[in-house]
């Protein structure tokens, strides 16, 4: 089993850049492949972000290709989620999500095992 927990949300400008992190228990995080999703206030939770066991391998939904960077440290139980040139259309609450030993990263959320509380991101126009 293996706990999540996202920080590093906030309020950002349109253009501006938050880096989330998210910290996991336990000394299995390199058996996990890792996802970020977001939740929009009347709207479904939706992919984000994945990354491989090793960070050889990184995904990313069409929305964010580009601007935002999916990474892991295994030594230090952490990945991250670097988003630049934020929008609007971007503020949700954002979660970290963790698959056990996958056969494939997949984009959803009922792939994933294990999840974070979530940390609210705001961009304002």
């Amino acid at each position: 089993q293996v706990q999540l927990v996202e920080s590093g949300g906030g309020l950002v400008q349109a253009g501006g850049s938050l880096r989330l992190s998210c910290a996991a228990s336990g000394r299995t995080f390199s058996s996990y492949a890792m996802g970020w999703f977001r939740q929009a206030p009347g709207k479904e939770r939706e992919f984000v972000a994945a990354i491989t066991r090793s960070g050889a391998s990184t995904y990313y939904a069409d929305s964010v290709k580009g601007r935002f960077t999916i990474s892991r440290d295994n030594a230090k139980n952490t990945v991250y989620l670097q988003m630049n040139s934020l929008k609007p259309e971007d503020t949700a609450v954002y979660y970290c999500a963790a698959d056990y030993m996958p056969a494939r990263v997949g984009r959803e959320p009922r792939g994933y095992d294990y999840w974070g509380q979530g940390t609210q991101v705001t961009v304002s126009s």
